[in-house]
């Protein structure tokens, strides 16, 4: 059974992120046809980016990377949660994707976005960036205008639609996931 983070990008104190990532889990634990964790970048507590060599070489000196990358080397594909800021992608985000590669390589990635345009700016960077680390992102996504699926622009309300578009992000995923994994050479135990 394939193994899906879902990826909670954002670490700014009263997030939105976090209403809508446990809500995502929340759906995702619905489902049986495959495992899925939650993983918030900010339990993480990386700092910007403070590995002396390119995450391409897999050399990683610090703890905290070590730590980062055996979470998420663990699955076989990822539910980006993100907002938009500023018309991108989170910076906490940005830096923990870029502190890896390996450990996204050859894996599929779906997303759910936030923001007063749905967060579909931050997506779109965020594809970018899928595509140079090898990862499959899938064409369902879920994006939230604050307008819409935010009370008062605060309270995180999803709506039937919202939760409908849901479900395609996940087959998708999933899909990719299992479809991926013969790519990527075998762990040996021990």
């Amino acid at each position: 059974m394939v193994r899906i983070a879902i990826v909670l990008g954002s670490t700014r104190p009263g997030r939105a992120g976090k209403a809508v990532a446990d809500w995502v889990y929340e759906q995702a634990t619905k489902r049986s046809d495959a495992q899925f964790e939650l993983v918030d970048v900010a339990d993480f507590g990386l700092p910007l980016l403070d590995e002396p060599r390119p995450p391409s070489r897999g050399q990683y000196r610090n703890e905290h990377t070590k730590a980062w990358a055996e979470v998420i080397g663990s699955f076989d594909g990822y539910v980006f949660v993100t907002g938009e800021y500023n018309h991108s992608v989170p910076g906490a985000l940005k830096n923990a994707v870029d502190y890896l590669y390996a450990e996204w390589t050859n894996k599929a990635v779906g997303f759910v976005s936030y923001g007063s345009a749905g967060g579909t700016r931050a997506v779109e960077h965020l594809r970018q960036i899928a595509g140079e680390l090898q990862m499959a992102d899938v064409r369902a996504q879920v994006a939230l205008p604050l307008a819409t699926e935010f009370e008062k622009y605060t309270t995180f309300t999803p709506s039937p639609r919202a939760v409908q578009g849901l479900g395609p992000v996940f087959d998708q995923v999933i899909a990719w996931a299992g479809a991926l994994k013969t790519l990527r050479p075998v762990k040996e135990d021990g």
